[in-house]
């Protein structure tokens, strides 16, 4: 029997103190006074408009992400979040996320912040390296990145840090030195992913070389090492985390759950009734955001997109995918994947168990691979 799945709400704030060479999120540079009151009007106002797309289902989890969020003023977040309380009953015990720059950030902030309802913090640290971060173009220094983290432990005990490896010239030795420090500063979760230069970037343009992949691999392997050793589980191909502190925002993401997303260039996955997926994607310019035109695109996915963008994101998990999941949020008999699952198999991808799948070891290192089963 098909059911609608959890929501979650991501929220944009498109402003950056500087972009950074590798990053391919949308943000613009702050050069002026940012325009806060005026954008979160707008922000409660495209909220108001997808909440006739979700069926009175409540909000599970909040995450406020950009750009930085923490440029804007601690009265802007409170008015946000009290908006949105106004405008739609939010679940009891709801996890809601900021992200912040260590830069911008002080002790004062995580208070508020934490009045406000926040109680989980993600800092983009990236790494602890003052002359790596020089070099990826970040505007604090390792002494900013590490006060960052002692403000916010006093507030809260649910924190997230950042961090990449396979940055340009890094070694093994100054990746795994970050894993470190990171772990020292004992943080309820960690993020461990990999430097990849995208297309769009600045880093792109300039042709900037990261490290051999054989390097990058030792850097994912030695860490996850330590990061296990250390007592945090990896439950996503890059997060690991202390006992019961799964970021519950991004599992609602790879358990394809729905989301609304509201603010500039942010995307939107909506379930309806009779379990066609809507897609919103909302408008990048600031200032026709700003004059009411909230709305890029709206349009329904198609089924084979569907089934790949489940596995997509069910694929990075690890734990078994269960058939009665895959039914439940896609109201596609598995039957029609039949061929797809049985050449996974045969590429040593998967296992077929009589209610579940489970992704092999070789599945989850060639996730690329594996995906590319499910396009056909």
């Amino acid at each position: 029997m098909f059911t609608l799945p959890p929501i979650s709400l991501y929220i944009h704030i498109p402003w950056c103190l500087k972009k950074c060479g590798y990053c391919d999120f949308y943000s613009y540079v702050s050069k002026e006074i940012i325009p806060e009151n005026k954008y979160i009007e707008h922000l409660l106002r495209d909220f108001e408009r997808d909440l006739s797309l979700i069926n009175n289902r409540n909000i599970n989890t909040i995450f406020i992400g950009g750009g930085t969020p923490s440029l804007l003023k601690n009265t802007s977040i409170k008015n946000l979040l009290n908006g949105i309380k106004k405008r739609k009953i939010i679940s009891k015990n709801i996890e809601i996320s900021i992200e912040a720059n260590p830069k911008t950030i002080e002790y004062q902030n995580f208070i508020q912040y934490k009045n406000s309802g926040i109680n989980r913090f993600s800092l983009g640290i990236q790494t602890f390296n003052s002359k790596m971060l020089k070099k990826i173009e970040r505007t604090y220094n390792s002494k900013d990145a590490m006060n960052a983290i002692i403000e916010s432990k006093k507030i809260s005990d649910n924190i997230n840090l950042d961090l990449m490896y396979g940055l340009p010239g890094q070694s093994l030795e100054e990746a795994l030195s970050d894993l470190q420090i990171a772990i020292q500063c004992n943080p309820s979760h960690i993020s461990w992913y990999q430097l990849t230069i995208e297309p769009n970037t600045v880093f792109y343009a300039k042709k900037i070389q990261t490290p051999h992949q054989d390097v990058v691999f030792n850097m994912l392997i030695e860490g996850d090492k330590l990061l296990k050793k250390a007592g945090y589980k990896k439950y996503e191909i890059s997060s690991y985390s202390k006992f019961n502190y799964q970021c519950q925002h991004n599992l609602n993401y790879w358990n394809f759950g729905d989301y609304i997303g509201i603010g500039c260039g942010s995307h939107g996955k909506i379930t309806q009734k009779n379990g066609e997926i809507i897609r919103t994607i909302k408008n990048k310019n600031i200032n026709d955001f700003l004059s009411g035109k909230y709305i890029n695109s709206v349009y329904q996915v198609s089924k084979r997109d569907k089934i790949f963008e489940y596995f997509m994101n069910v694929f990075r998990l690890y734990k078994p995918i269960f058939k009665k999941h895959f039914r439940e949020n896609t109201n596609i008999e598995e039957s029609f994947i039949e061929k797809n699952i049985q050449i996974a198999i045969q590429e040593g991808f998967l296992i077929n168990q009589s209610d579940c799948w489970h992704t092999t070891k070789k599945g989850k290192n060639f996730l690329n691979s594996l995906l590319e089963i499910f396009l056909k």
